[in-house]
């Protein structure tokens, strides 16, 4: 694994010393992803078998209270990871700053299976203005019972943007 992610790493020109710098955790393929139904765009999505039943529980929850929150991404292999930042710099954009708002192959929260990226009806997908939704302030005041979190808050010491959608579970030991 350890080869093929940096040759990956080389061919996209992702600097050596990524996880080091970022701070970001390498991520392993899990071997327990169960159906969580489909995202907003039809797209059969999946999570860790524990994400998926907290997920599962947060949703209903969140519907309880009149909130509709919405998939729009889950699992995703490390090969989506490297096409979403392919066709980045197919359209001319330096990795440098790629890497502000996708993970580096072999980073990303997706691949570990407990990732997952939220809407609301209204709003549009991973754009900074489901901020102002009620999901996402619901979410604020909730999601941390279920064991998910914020991954990137505003100045975090990843070096990513912002982004009020992506949550990530996180394993209680």
């Amino acid at each position: 694994m350890q080869s093929e992610l940096r040759r990956v790493h080389q061919q996209l020109g992702i600097p050596a010393d990524y996880g080091a710098r970022t701070g970001l955790q390498l991520q392993v393929t899990p071997d327990d992803l169960v159906p969580i139904g489909s995202d907003i765009y039809g797209r059969s999505q999946r999570l860790r078998r524990a994400a998926a039943s907290a997920w599962v529980k947060l949703r209903s929850n969140a519907a309880a209270d009149g909130v509709d929150i919405q998939v729009v991404s889950a699992y995703r292999p490390l090969s989506y990871q490297v096409e979403l930042i392919q066709r980045c710099l197919d359209d001319g954009e330096p990795i440098s700053q790629v890497l502000t708002r996708i993970a580096a192959p072999g980073y990303s929260e997706h691949q570990g299976g407990c990732a997952l990226d939220l809407t609301s009806p209204g709003y549009e997908a991973v754009e900074e203005e489901f901020e102002h939704s009620s999901a996402f302030d619901w979410l604020q005041s909730n999601a941390e019972t279920h064991n998910f979190v914020l991954s990137y808050p505003r100045d975090n010491p990843f070096g990513v943007v912002y982004e009020p959608w992506h949550w990530c579970y996180q394993a209680v030991d």
